[in-house]
């Protein structure tokens, strides 16, 4: 039983012109280091299915599926919003990547694999129930957790969301909803210029200072997270895993490394394993300098499928 890898070609046709930061070139960056690095030879490679209408609708609403397909040009780009731009091929790897967090919830639950990470693209934690922004446009993580609720009866889940950027499409979703604990830290002042308030009880949001650095991130994760964490007792985690607050990424400020991102991950894999039967669905949200991103995945890769 290996650790799943979740990938597919289609997330590569996605792109957004040649000067846009969320550029196929990330999905590469990823593949090319963990095979080097050997951690594929620890992982059972899998094709992303395409993700149901009625998967997607568990997250978003019919109409705003059903409007995002009609948006789809035949040629060039529609933009979506300022950030947001849409190919040929956009909605196809947006399917594709709601679709791997759904397979991968059901590796997981199943058994069939301990642990996932799913190397995909389009991102998707700013993708609200109605509405497309961010470089996102179905909530990938999100679909999956629904899933684990609806279709497979689970009771509890938690959300970890360590992107530099605050995850509002989640929020959006999950607020009102007792079955998720979402536990979130990001950067204050930047996009998307919320979280700091809480939309639900659910929700436990740390908002960091630019250049607070290591210290801060992880007392956030030590006192706000996992206090809330053995309280909630999740039977599964999901991780929206955004490495776009590492200190050589340029679209933030906090200055992580890869030693956090490989300590956080410890942390949720210690929880998983009281409460969850060591069950974690890791999605791939932020992280645009190609070799930071890279080496962050890789780092955190290692220690959830217990490499390290």
């Amino acid at each position: 039983m290996l650790p799943a890898y979740i990938c597919h070609s289609d997330c590569i046709k996605h792109e957004m012109g040649d000067q846009h930061p969320e550029r196929p070139e990330r999905i590469g960056a990823i593949h090319d280091l963990l095979l080097i690095k050997g951690l594929l030879d620890y992982m059972q490679s899998y094709d992303a299915p395409l993700a149901t209408e009625q998967q997607l609708g568990r997250a978003h609403s019919m109409r705003y599926v059903h409007e995002l397909a009609a948006r789809v040009p035949a040629s060039g780009y529609a933009q979506i919003d300022p950030d947001t731009l849409m190919n040929p091929c956009s909605y196809q790897a947006a399917l594709r990547a709601a679709g791997a967090a759904v397979l991968a919830t059901n590796l997981v639950i199943s058994g069939q694999a301990p642990v996932a990470f799913c190397n995909v693209r389009p991102p998707g934690h700013h993708a609200e129930r109605a509405a497309a922004g961010g470089f996102c446009f179905f909530n990938n993580v999100v679909v999956g957790i629904r899933h684990a609720l609806d279709e497979h009866g689970l009771e509890r889940v938690a959300l970890i969301d360590f992107d530099v950027h605050h995850g509002n499409g989640s929020e959006d979703i999950l607020f009102d909803d007792p079955r998720v604990l979402m536990c979130s830290t990001f950067e204050k002042g930047i996009y998307p210029f919320c979280g700091s308030r809480p939309r639900g009880p659910n929700m436990v949001n740390i908002g960091l200072a630019p250049r607070s650095g290591s210290d801060a991130f992880r007392t956030a994760v030590e006192i706000a997270w996992l206090p809330a964490l053995e309280v909630f007792k999740p039977q599964m985690l999901f991780i929206s895993a955004g490495f776009d607050g590492h200190r050589e990424d340029e679209m933030g400020n906090l200055g992580l490394v890869e030693a956090d991102y490989e300590w956080v991950t410890r942390q949720m894999m210690q929880v998983a394993r009281r409460h969850a039967q060591g069950r974690i669905v890791s999605c791939l949200e932020g992280g645009y300098g190609l070799s930071p991103l890279a080496r962050s995945v890789a780092a955190h890769i290692k220690v959830l499928i217990g490499a390290d």
